[in-house]
């Protein structure tokens, strides 16, 4: 009920300060349709009838009082400006090489203990940039990689130790029982 009655007095103020304003004189003009209301436009009125509020624009008056003709295009309604829209590019079906897809793992240390593996079962793996590929059981320069470039190899203790420095595809080679087993790193 009281929220009622501010609405009711805000209403008649804004329709007495706008009767003043017409009253002394001064030319108010209503903007254009595709103009907003500025500081110096006026302000548009409430007309309260049977306890309901509608908002009504004042009416345009020339230096005579008389009601000014609108524009031309007033006549006709304005379209609304037109929705802003993203441009969207192609969705990527890959993800980036920086990211750690489930299939390829992180920067991690991947022991491979060669009396405990079936190494014929390993065709391929996949890492980020920095992991380490452990290779335990193995003698001196046994172990090779195709692109040395990539790659900072240790040998220590019958470990090998391949840290993979550069993102790429290696071939690391490991001999084992006579035969050569090349496992396919791929390096994100």
């Amino acid at each position: 009920m009281i929220s009622l009655r501010r609405t009711v007095a805000t209403a008649v103020t804004a329709v007495a300060a706008t009767v003043a304003v017409t009253a002394c004189g001064t030319d108010a003009v209503s903007p254009l349709p595709a103009q907003p209301r500025g500081p110096s436009s006026p302000a548009a009125s409430v007309s309260v009838s049977a306890g309901t509020t509608t908002p009504t624009t004042p009416v345009a008056t020339g230096r005579t009082g008389s009601p000014t003709r609108p524009p031309s295009s007033a006549g006709r309604p304005v379209p609304p400006p037109p929705i802003p829209t993203r441009t969207r590019g192609t969705p990527r079906t890959t993800p980036p090489p920086t990211d750690v897809t489930p299939a390829c793992q992180g920067a991690v240390r991947y022991d491979l203990p060669l009396a405990e593996t079936e190494i014929e079962l390993l065709k391929s793996l996949c890492f980020a940039t920095g992991a380490v590929l452990r290779i335990q059981g193995i003698g001196p320069g046994l172990v090779t990689v195709d692109h040395p470039e990539l790659v900072s190899q240790q040998y220590e203790a019958g470990v090998v130790d391949i840290r993979f420095v550069r993102p790429g595809t290696v071939a690391v080679t490991i001999p084992q029982e006579g035969r050569e087993h090349t496992i396919t790193v791929v390096v994100r």
